[in-house]
């Protein structure tokens, strides 16, 4: 009987003594929280100053049974932060087996402007070789960069000539994931001019229309080879010019190519 009584006692005082065990004593046992580097006062904005930088050769193809061989190369690099970028764009195209071609280079500041989209100025430098001559065009670049609603890829871009020559140009692309590698890109391309340049081909309204399709294959996601077509219409001013040189007026070519980044 005095063992019940003693063993009840001390169960009745088992809560007691827990009541009382200092607050100390909780938090030393608790297991430690977890500490993250990034969880940090400024860690965000530090995060949008950091350094970033990506090369991609977009199009890097040729149109075998073309006249002349047709080939075009087109790509850019840019580095910067998440808000403040510098591009190098360039594309170029010409016949393979005559020799002759034009290049247009750009070198633009990008600023992020909205979630989507940054806003692009700087200059562009029209080039044309052949025939052991070489000509050049300097104008100035504005104009806009990013994914407009339904994840279409938009470049929307405004050119001023140093003779206050103005053109436009909207370009769009989108990427259809067949699978986890096999992409297919619709794209077109629309060019404008205020003024008629005759000695460039540019006359005033509408002056071509370029729409592609390409079907890629990623190999790596770095290196993906692809085929697809290509479609060039001249359209007003630019279609008479192209007709009084002798050069096509509408284009369509089977294309090979590969397409890399890094």
């Amino acid at each position: 009987m005095p063992r019940r009584l003693a063993l009840a006692a001390l169960l009745a005082a088992a809560p007691l003594a827990a009541a009382q065990t200092p607050e100390g004593d909780g938090e030393a046992n608790a297991p430690p929280f977890p500490e993250y580097p990034d969880f940090r006062p400024g860690a965000v904005a530090a995060a949008d100053q950091k350094l970033y930088s990506l090369a991609l050769l977009d199009l890097f193809e040729v149109a075998p049974a073309g006249a002349g061989v047709p080939a075009r190369v087109e790509g850019f690099y840019r580095i910067g932060t998440d808000y403040n970028k510098v591009y190098l764009k360039a594309e170029g195209e010409g016949l393979v087996a005559e020799g002759e071609g034009g290049v247009e280079a750009q070198v633009l500041y990008s600023r992020l402007v909205t979630e989507y989209f940054e806003a692009q100025a700087g200059l562009r430098l029209d080039t044309e070789f052949g025939d052991g001559d070489v000509r050049a065009r300097p104008q100035l670049a504005v104009g806009l960069e990013g994914l407009a609603p339904y994840f279409f890829e938009v470049e929307p871009a405004l050119f001023v000539s140093y003779k206050g020559d103005v053109s436009a140009r909207l370009e769009g692309s989108y990427d259809l994931l067949l699978t986890q590698r096999l992409v297919l890109q619709p794209e077109a391309e629309v060019n404008l001019a205020v003024q008629r340049v005759e000695d460039w081909g540019v006359g005033t309204g509408l002056n071509d229309i370029e729409v592609g399709l390409r079907l890629r294959y990623e190999i790596q996601r770095e290196v993906a080879p692809y085929v697809g077509v290509s479609w060039l219409n001249r359209f007003g001013e630019a279609h008479d010019i192209a007709r009084a040189e002798g050069e096509p007026t509408s284009e369509a070519f089977v294309v090979f190519g590969l397409r890399l980044w890094r």
